[in-house]
């Protein structure tokens, strides 16, 4: 079970990253359902970040793999081509999602959202995932 102190050092740290690459993000951390533990909009990120951040911490709790990782399976012809427009749009191929993954159980997911250069989204829910190691 993710908890909400797990869940704070988890935003603690992608926070951090954020500030080491001089950007500003959302933050969010969900269980393995994709239900919100915590979220964080970090001052002057964008105010649309946190829908982001939780489409992809949603997306990579449920599917249990990156959101990145889906993107050649989202091309036209592929098997989850459109899957961005499943659930009311609830799912996204963005890069910026990862599940939390302890003892090789997923215990839910960070997604992070905000930056003009979705690698850095990823490297900061990379290192909020960190945490867990």
């Amino acid at each position: 079970m993710l908890t909400l102190i797990q869940a704070e050092a988890a935003i603690s740290a992608a926070k951090a990253k954020a500030s080491e690459l001089g950007i500003t993000v959302s933050i969010s951390v969900v269980d393995e359902h994709g239900e919100i533990i915590a979220l964080s909009r970090m001052d002057g990120a964008l105010v649309i970040s946190p829908a982001f951040a939780c489409t992809k911490a949603y997306t990579s709790a449920v599917l249990g793999m990156p959101t990145h990782n889906l993107q050649p399976y989202a091309a036209e012809d592929k098997p989850y081509f459109g899957i961005n427009t499943l659930l009311s749009g609830k799912l996204t191929t963005i890069a910026g999602g990862v599940p939390i993954i302890v003892a090789g159980v997923r215990i839910g997911a960070i997604g992070v959202g905000g930056s003009s250069d979705t690698s850095q989204d990823l490297q900061c829910a990379q290192a909020g995932v960190g945490v867990f190691k």
